[in-house]
């Protein structure tokens, strides 16, 4: 806890700009922590309509105005804001995206994308030993969830990863963004793997990873036969909504390490709220359960 004198400083505010934005779980994962570290804050939802694109550049802008320390941004704005910061971290530009900006002390926007961290945060969580180095990994997806586990386990140091997306052209044209520059700058192998040879593609992988929407709610679960693949592999899914998807079950069963979306969402969360209330917070038992809850 932190003392009652920061009672006495400014208020501070951040909230989850999106559209739509009503289902996020961001405003009760952060407003535990201002709570929990009992700050002078609240976190709030920033509903911006994309119909207009002038309508987000205004709605950034006004952050400073209104005493905002940051937003994290969701669909579909992480795209759509890049150029509307003035500056990009590194990470956020190789991705492409950004789901945290920070309004700094003279009023000007800096970009980020903490998607990566939350996400190799989770593996760690789930396989402690985890090994960047440990063999290939083989992502489900080529969407924007894709595009960030993609890029966060390349420069964490994983060396070959493969893409593999039931619209083949999707797949390789994730690995064209990339390829040259996981190549020449990180010593990471990208190619795509056709959907036909996913079953026969998992024989030497170490990560397997879903970005798909498969197995998420009432979606049929992800397409995917595991009999050949290694059980020392960690197989993680970005879904999590149930919190054990088909997926995840299925490779727990066979005595698979899992790694759900839930850990991810949380551990996304953490340096957004350092940068803006100037504590790194905590993922403990008592937040899991009040996230759950909302589920």
């Amino acid at each position: 806890m932190s003392s009652s004198t920061s009672h006495n400083a400014p208020f501070k505010l951040a909230g989850i700009m999106g559209w739509p934005v009503g289902h996020s779980r961001s405003p009760s994962i952060h407003n535990y922590w201002i709570k929990q570290h009992e700050l002078n804050g609240a976190y709030v939802y920033l509903p911006v309509n994309p119909a207009n694109p002038d309508d987000l550049k205004a709605a950034l802008k006004g952050l400073s105005v209104m005493g905002f320390a940051g937003c994290n941004l969701t669909l579909p704005h992480k795209v759509m804001a890049l150029p509307m910061v003035d500056r990009l971290d590194a990470t956020a530009k190789r991705m492409g995206a950004i789901n945290t900006i920070v309004v700094e002390a003279d009023g000007t926007l800096s970009g980020y994308n903490n998607d990566g961290y939350g996400y190799i945060q989770s593996l760690l969580v789930a396989k402690p030993d985890w090994q960047a180095d440990a063999g290939p990994a083989l992502i489900m997806g080529a969407g924007g969830a894709a595009r960030a586990v993609v890029v966060s386990l390349a420069e964490k140091g994983v060396k070959d990863i493969r893409i593999c997306n039931r619209t083949e052209g999707h797949g390789q044209a994730l690995v064209d963004v990339f390829k040259a520059d996981f190549e020449q700058n990180l010593g990471t192998t990208l190619r795509n793997v056709p959907w036909e040879q996913r079953h026969q593609a998992l024989s030497d992988v170490a990560l397997l990873v879903n970005t798909t929407s498969q197995g998420m709610g009432s979606n049929p679960a992800l397409d995917i036969n595991l009999d050949l693949l290694p059980t020392t592999a960690l197989v993680s899914d970005a879904v999590y909504i149930p919190m054990e998807t088909p997926l995840l079950k299925a490779a727990k069963a066979r005595g698979n390490p899992t790694a759900g979306g839930l850990s991810m969402l949380l551990h996304q969360a953490r340096p957004a709220f350092h940068k803006w209330f100037g504590v790194l917070p905590e993922v403990t038992p008592e937040l899991v359960k009040i996230v759950e809850a909302t589920f």
